[in-house]
């Protein structure tokens, strides 16, 4: 029985590709309206939230997948780990794009969002002692920190869009 389940690395991968692509449109979309660069809370927290939902569906898709070629079954762990591959790998495909888009498709990028954070600072009355104080480590970002810190993200997104249906969907073999 073990030679015929399925890989759940392959199937992570397909629905990773998947949901790095959509990824993509989204933020190509963004950038067409030029709302690529515009970062606030608001943004954030929608953006957050359509993440979720997609890794939601894309787990529950991917462990459908699985239990199909699994005579029905699969583990809690089975799941989490196409879940949380599945964003690992949405995550990794979201770091290459975003290089391509501040390198190649819009080079302005950090300028563009660093003008747009200090707009708003000023709009909500900081001084511009304070806007200074913050906006120094901008001109100069930590990269390697920057990828680490958007895949530990994708990571916990993954769990987190994962845990619920695993648990929904799973099912063991019966031991009797």
């Amino acid at each position: 029985m073990e030679s015929n389940q399925p890989n759940t690395g392959k199937i992570a991968l397909k629905y990773g590709i998947i949901l790095g692509v959509i990824g993509i449109i989204f933020n190509l979309m963004l950038y067409s309206q030029d709302l690529h660069y515009q970062v606030d809370l608001q943004r954030i927290l929608i953006t957050v939230l359509i993440g979720l939902v997609l890794v939601v569906f894309g787990s529950i898709y991917a462990m459908k997948e699985f239990k199909k070629g699994n005579n029905g079954l699969m583990s809690v762990s089975q799941g989490l780990k196409l879940g949380v591959g599945l964003s690992l790998i949405s995550g990794i495909i979201g770091v290459l794009f975003s290089f391509v888009m501040s390198e190649v498709i819009d080079p302005d990028l950090q300028e563009k969002a660093i003008n747009f954070a200090v707009s708003s600072m000023r709009e909500a009355g900081m001084s511009e002692d304070d806007i200074a104080k913050r906006m120094e480590g901008q001109k100069d970002p930590n990269i390697p920190i920057q990828i680490g810190g958007y895949m530990i993200f994708s990571i916990i997104l993954g769990f987190l869009g994962s845990i619920i249906p695993a648990l929904a969907l799973k099912k063991q073999e019966d031991t009797f």
